[in-house]
């Protein structure tokens, strides 16, 4: 087994270190991006320039903005690309989530990401919050649907604990779990994930670390390559998303593609 990737699914591997993508839109995650043409420059410069085959999106961030910009920077799309985007959320406002998991809303927002992307298939797709006034049978059951009908090759789900991927698994097969995880982290969907087979991809690497705060740009650059040597020698089932919209953040956080971690 390669030990720079991740096979999500059994049939799509990729390398451990992604893009997260929820930094390329306004103040509260809501609107288009300060700086649009940024935006596009960051997603080429991840794809074509630093090996990145892993971008991870949602329809909610923006919301549709950052699925519209992944299509303008980089469709037709190359062949190694996986795109993971999410679905099942409602945007009200900024910083407003509520979570939506009524089968027709979730049919919805599977056809709109499909259309959005200028894709036949979504690579990966996770129901982005378990929406607890609607029954996870429901909820799953329609994007079972979806997959069985080729719009889905693979599901995942997002923001779950253990209790909730084990009660998943009873519905369909889950291929990967995406929580919240740093360094300080203690999760036990990753030990979940790692004993049933599934890739368990940590979004927001350094949320809880004030020292990236005011530190130099060498020092920023030896904590990031820290913290994310020390995530990806936790599990052998764990990929990382580090998100930004700077292109020297982003240079750091692929900087260890090329040192074996990714590639």
């Amino acid at each position: 087994m390669d030990p720079s990737t991740v096979t999500i699914g059994g049939d799509m591997p990729v390398r451990r270190i992604g893009y997260g993508t929820m930094q390329l839109t306004g103040p509260g995650h809501w609107g288009p991006p300060a700086d649009t043409r940024n935006a596009l420059r960051i997603l080429r410069h991840a794809v074509h320039d630093l090996g990145i085959d892993h971008l991870d999106t949602a329809d909610a961030y923006g919301p549709h903005t950052v699925e519209e910009l992944i299509r303008q920077a980089l469709h037709p799309y190359p062949d190694h690309l996986i795109i993971a985007t999410k679905g099942g959320m409602f945007r009200p406002g900024p910083n407003q989530w509520t979570p939506c998991g009524r089968p027709a809303y979730l049919r919805q927002c599977v056809e709109l990401s499909l259309r959005r992307l200028a894709l036949d298939r979504i690579d990966l797709y996770y129901l982005h919050r378990i929406d607890p006034t609607v029954p996870l049978a429901d909820q799953l059951g329609a994007l079972d649907d979806l997959r069985k009908e080729g719009k889905i090759r693979h599901l995942g789900l997002s923001k779950v604990t253990a209790d909730q991927i084990d009660q998943a698994r009873g519905y369909t097969t889950i291929a990967a779990v995406q929580n919240q995880h740093s360094v300080d982290t203690d999760d036990p969907a990753l030990a979940y994930a790692e004993r049933h087979g599934l890739a368990y991809v940590a979004h927001q690497p350094f949320r809880a670390d004030p020292t990236f705060s005011g530190a130099s740009p060498d020092g920023r650059a030896e904590r990031t390559e820290h913290v994310l040597r020390a995530l990806l020698q936790r599990s052998a089932a764990l990929i990382t998303i580090p998100g930004t919209s700077s292109h020297r953040h982003l240079e750091e956080n692929s900087s260890m593609i090329s040192a074996g971690f990714g590639s």
